[in-house]
């Protein structure tokens, strides 16, 4: 009985192995910052996203703290939750994914407006003791996903502009005299 109490003391001693990944993704684009945050903000179509291949949220649904919904990666066909945590409208979506025990993952998505242009930040951050493993699988697509944001919201942004601003004669340019 005495060994018994000593191993259960031991145990609730023992240093627990916790590793912590944090990395940011930057991204500068032409779009506005309207035009970014309407693909950030639109739930349903994460077709940009080189992780999320779909997910159930119903569409016209305003992002906002709290909501939880399923995503299919296209890594597994296995959905796994996402959890809202903060928004601010046009500048921050801040969310906790919910996948596999042993993991905690959150993800930022940050727009702002600069002398350049709209900057994008996406920061995932990993706790857990299978985060080398999760980020050795998703890195390379993590590393993707600000350059395919820029790229989806220019082409969304040039998809509204008409075709006669967009495609300028020759004989219309200011040195035509």
């Amino acid at each position: 009985m005495a060994k018994f109490l000593t191993k259960l003391r031991l145990r609730r001693h023992r240093i627990r192995f916790q590793y912590s990944l944090v990395r940011t993704y930057q991204a500068l684009s032409t779009a506005s910052v309207e035009d970014l945050w309407c693909k950030i903000g639109d739930l349903t179509d994460v077709s940009w996203h080189p992780l999320l291949a779909s997910t159930d949220v119903p569409h016209g649904l305003v992002v906002k703290p709290g909501l939880i919904y399923r995503a299919v990666t296209r890594l597994s066909p296995i959905p796994v939750r996402i959890f809202v945590e903060r928004v601010n409208p046009g500048e921050l979506l801040s969310v906790r994914i919910l996948a596999i025990p042993g993991v905690e993952e959150r993800v930022t998505y940050q727009v702002e407006s600069t002398v350049c242009g709209t900057r994008v930040s996406y920061s995932v951050t990993l706790r857990g003791w299978l985060s080398p493993l999760i980020w050795s699988l998703t890195q390379p697509y993590a590393a993707r996903v600000a350059t395919k944001l820029v790229q989806a919201a220019e082409q969304a942004a040039l998809s509204t502009v008409p075709v006669d601003a967009r495609t300028r004669s020759p004989g219309n340019s200011c040195f035509d005299f």
